[in-house]
């Protein structure tokens, strides 16, 4: 694997609820520049939530406490 995930399990979640409700804004008014933002900002956070890993996370170098 190419990365290590950053993002637990319960901020996944959320991560795809909030984009998939972004997307679905930027579906209902497509057209203005706050949709598209919208759906640009949907379509990134429900790929994190999905894959586990955020770039942005891994630029200030957080990681996954695997402890807990």
């Amino acid at each position: 694997m190419f990365y290590s995930k950053n993002v637990p399990a319960w901020e996944r979640a959320v991560r795809i609820v909030m984009g998939l409700m972004a997307l679905g804004f930027a579906a209902m008014s497509w057209g203005s520049p706050l949709a598209m933002g919208a759906g640009i900002m949907g379509a990134m956070l429900s790929m994190t939530g999905l894959v586990g890993f955020c770039p942005m996370c891994a630029l200030v170098g957080r990681k996954l406490n695997k402890g807990r």
